[in-house]
């Protein structure tokens, strides 16, 4: 087995996808993940395609753009480093709703599903953790979408229904 490089475990440790793990573990882990190079404007994914890939953000920022094919594309969210991107369809394999777009030069941590369950059985307590940083970062997103709707509502609201 190649020992993964010093750059890959830093990424990894800093990472929402290491938070918890010890050393041999970010090794573990390290054999799943890939650290890629983006250029600014890179198309990472298109909007309706299906992939199995959980990406991470190192560093730099990516936007979530829909209808990139069409006239004018609209940036739904800009993620920036520290925050994972499709979890939901890393799971489950759902189409991505929107596409993403390097906004500039970045790296990004990419997982494959296969890679996270070739863990299952040679480590469970990685896979786990994982899955947890997975939740976490669905639950922040949904919390946030909470929030907006609420202060969308109050708005909407105090006009008394002029917007």
């Amino acid at each position: 087995m190649n020992q993964p490089s010093s750059e890959l475990i830093g990424a990894l440790r800093d990472s929402p996808l290491g938070a918890g793990l010890d050393a041999a573990e970010l090794a573990i882990l390290a054999g799943v993940v890939g650290l890629t190079a983006i250029r600014r404007g890179d198309v990472l994914a298109r909007e309706g395609t299906t992939d199995h890939q959980l990406l991470a953000v190192v560093d730099g920022t990516l936007q979530v753009v829909k209808g990139l094919d069409g006239d004018t594309g609209e940036i739904l969210s800009i993620v920036k480093p520290g925050h994972l991107t499709h979890e939901l369809g890393f799971l489950d394999g759902s189409p991505r709703y929107a596409s993403l777009v390097a906004a500039e030069d970045s790296r990004v941590l990419v997982l494959a599903r296969a890679g996270l369950e070739s863990l299952i059985e040679r480590a469970p307590r990685v896979l786990y953790r994982v899955m947890c940083a997975i939740v976490h970062s669905a639950h922040q997103a949904q919390t946030r979408l909470a929030v907006q709707t609420s202060e969308l509502t109050n708005y909407i609201v105090k006009q008394h229904g002029r917007y």
